[in-house]
Parts: structure tokens; C-alpha cells; sequence
């Protein structure tokens, strides 16, 4: 995808010393395009604690990179599987994570120390090249449900969709997964307007989602996280259409926390609610998402701070709570697959069961 007419993926080496890794800071946007460089896998294993690097896919490809760079330093079998570890719990929820970690491990493991880091390399680098392939083929299987929206319309009717946190092209290598089909729409030619969410405490839809959409020239308005339900009662939403950080085999969805809430009020209403996802965020080992998908706490201070820019244009963080209010912040939810109209994949669409899940993917 393009800012400002300039190429970029989410994460890319330095052409100049050909090993370190390049990323967006994403706690920067929408006021500042930052690009880190990270040099160790503790570099890497910072970033994503502290979500300057976020979205379950992008996170698995720069874990990869991260491997890589702790090769570097020590490529022994003991040095390899700790700094694997490490790099696997520094967020719990998103399965693209562990599958990175153990896909570069597979592969690594029966090398040689002294023919691991090229391997390393070239291994993160086919993870990122996958990432991209598949979601410009999830963006063109979406693209088809909003087509037969759009035919439902009349001629030139605007096609008002809902999405939830930032599933585009930063939370992944390239495209996103449910921002894909909508970027494709637009180019295209559709007349498609976004509502997004502002997606409380962090705010990744009004800052990354908004941003997106707003440099690409995607109309879209922001808005509070309650408002989806009212929007929905008044026919102002065609789909809503979401990312997630893990699937189980029977389609139940974890994501950003709120998603819950929306597809309770999308099914009340007869939305469509569509989730979006490369075959790499499905975990076949688990059944039941409520149950059995850690989710994440997160510090309370991003419930109780809020950090803008001020009147005079300078980034600042704000206290919103009293003192000595507690605050929990789970970071994720757990939407039932009876509330999912259908999963995207690379591989087309199907329903959020196991049934359906295996029609695409019959090697499982």
C-alpha cells in the first residue's frame, strides 16, 4: 500500500546494512510517521509489548525477523529455542505468534549454527511474502459480498460498512484482512463509506483505521464504540466486516475487545457480520474460544490515560479518572461463531463452523 504515493509494507529490511529490521511505530500515528529500527531480538520483543508493532499477522512476520536477529548474536541449539520462548509470550491472544515462531523453529532446527541466520532471513522473508499473497486474495473474495451489496442498491447508492480496531494494511505485511475487500471496493469504484470505531483504550481504529482509509481516500467517519447498535437500528450499516487475532476450528473469533458487542447488535438487527482472516490465524487445536483462548490483560493506565495531541500540537498523555479508580483492561473478546455470518479467507468465504472450515482447508 502507498502514503503519500510511496510504496511501503509494515515491516522491511534496511537496504543498507541488509540485517536490521524496519517497522512503523505504531504508537506514533496518526500524528507522527515514525520508522524504528530494530537491531535485537530485544528490540523486537519492546516493540511488541509496547504495540509500537500490532496486528496478529504483522506481529508472527516481525517475530520471524526477531529469530533472525537473535541468531545473530548466538546461533546455538540452547540460544535458538530460549530467545523462541521469549519472543512467543509477549502477547498470549494472537495465534499468528506461535505459528511464526514454530514454522521458523521446523525450519531452522535440523541446520547447521553456522547456516542458520541466512536460513533465518530467508525463511521471515517468505512468511512476509505469504502474508501479502494472502491477504490481496481475502480482499478479493470480500470484494465479491460488496458487490452484492452494491446490487441490492440502487446504481451509485453509498454501502455503509462497520469495522472494529485496525484490520488493515499495518496490522498485517500488506492489504489487511477486513480493510483489504474495502480498499479493492474503492478502487474499483464502489461508492462504500466506513464507520469506524474509535476502539477504546488505545483508540486503533480512530488512529490507525482512520488514517488508513484517510490516506488512501476511502470515505469514513469515526465513531464512539456505543454508536454501531443505533447506526444498525436505523439501517445506516450494509456489513460489518472485522479482523481477528485467533480463530478456533469451530469459528469462534477472538478480537479486539468490543467485537462481542457488535455482533450481538448486528445479529439483532440482521447485519451481516463477516470476519476476515489469513489461514495462519486459525488454531485447529482449539474447540471452545470463550473457554479456551487466553486473553490478554493489558496495564490498567490505558484505561485510566489517553494520550493526543493538544491545542499546540504537542503529543501528550491526560489522566480521564479519578485517583484511586481501579480499571481492568482485558484486551480481547470472544465472539461465538453462532453470531458470525461467515469467515474470509484466502481460500473464499464459508460459514464460522468446523464444517465450513474444513471445505476450505481439507488438509486440517
Amino acid at each position: 500500500m502507498k502514503i503519500n504515493g510511496t510504496p511501503y509494507r509494515s515491516v522491511w529490511i534496511n537496504e543498507k546494512d541488509g540485517w536490521s529490521v524496519h517497522i512503523f511505530d505504531q504508537t506514533r500515528l496518526p500524528f507522527s510517521l515514525d520508522i524504528l529500527q530494530l537491531t535485537s531480538t530485544q528490540d523486537v520483543a519492546h516493540a511488541i509489548r509496547t504495540m509500537q508493532v500490532r496486528g496478529a499477522p504483522l506481529i508472527g512476520a516481525v517475530a520471524a525477523y526477531g529469530l533472525a536477529l537473535a541468531l545473530r548474536q548466538d546461533s546455538s541449539d540452547t540460544a535458538m529455542e530460549e530467545q523462541a520462548v521469549m519472543l512467543a509470550a509477549t502477547r498470549p491472544t494472537a495465534i499468528n505468534l506461535r505459528w511464526a515462531i514454530d514454522r521458523m523453529l521446523t525450519h531452522l532446527r535440523p541446520l547447521p549454527a553456522d547456516q542458520r541466520v541466512a536460513a533465518a532471513y530467508a525463511e521471515a522473508g517468505r512468511i512476509c511474502d505469504e502474508d501479502a499473497a494472502q491477504n490481496e486474495a481475502i480482499g478479493r473474495h470480500g470484494l465479491s459480498l460488496i458487490r452484492d451489496i452494491a446490487k441490492t442498491k440502487p446504481a451509485g447508492s453509498q454501502i455503509n460498512l462497520l469495522t472494529h480496531c485496525n484490520a488493515g494494511w499495518i496490522a498485517t505485511v500488506d492489504w489487511g484482512t477486513a480493510l483489504a475487500p474495502i480498499y479493492m471496493a474503492h478502487d474499483e469504484g464502489l461508492n462504500v463509506h466506513v464507520w469506524v470505531d474509535e476502539t477504546r483504550p488505545r483508540n486503533q481504529g480512530a488512529a490507525l483505521t482512520a488514517w488508513e482509509l484517510g490516506s488512501h481516500g476511502v470515505p469514513h467517519t469515526v465513531i464512539a464504540d456505543n454508536a454501531g447498535g443505533h447506526l444498525m437500528q436505523h439501517g445506516q450499516v450494509d456489513m460489518v466486516i472485522v479482523g481477528t487475532d485467533r480463530v478456533t476450528r469451530t469459528g469462534d473469533v477472538a478480537n479486539k475487545i468490543g467485537t462481542y458487542l457488535k455482533a450481538l447488535a448486528a445479529q439483532d438487527n440482521a447485519v451481516p457480520f463477516w470476519v476476515a482472516l489469513p489461514s495462519t490465524t486459525i488454531d485447529w487445536t482449539v474447540a471452545n474460544g470463550v473457554t479456551e483462548i487466553p486473553i490478554e490483560e493489558r496495564s490498567g493506565s490505558e484505561i485510566t490515560h489517553i494520550s493526543g495531541r493538544d491545542e499546540s500540537g504537542t503529543l501528550s498523555k491526560v489522566q480521564i479518572t479519578p485517583d484511586g479508580s481501579k480499571a481492568a483492561n482485558p484486551a480481547f473478546d470472544v465472539t461465538p461463531a453462532r453470531l458470525v455470518t461467515g469467515l474470509i479467507t484466502e481460500r473464499g468465504c464459508c460459514a464460522a463452523t468446523e464444517d465450513g472450515l474444513k471445505s476450505l482447508f481439507p488438509e486440517q
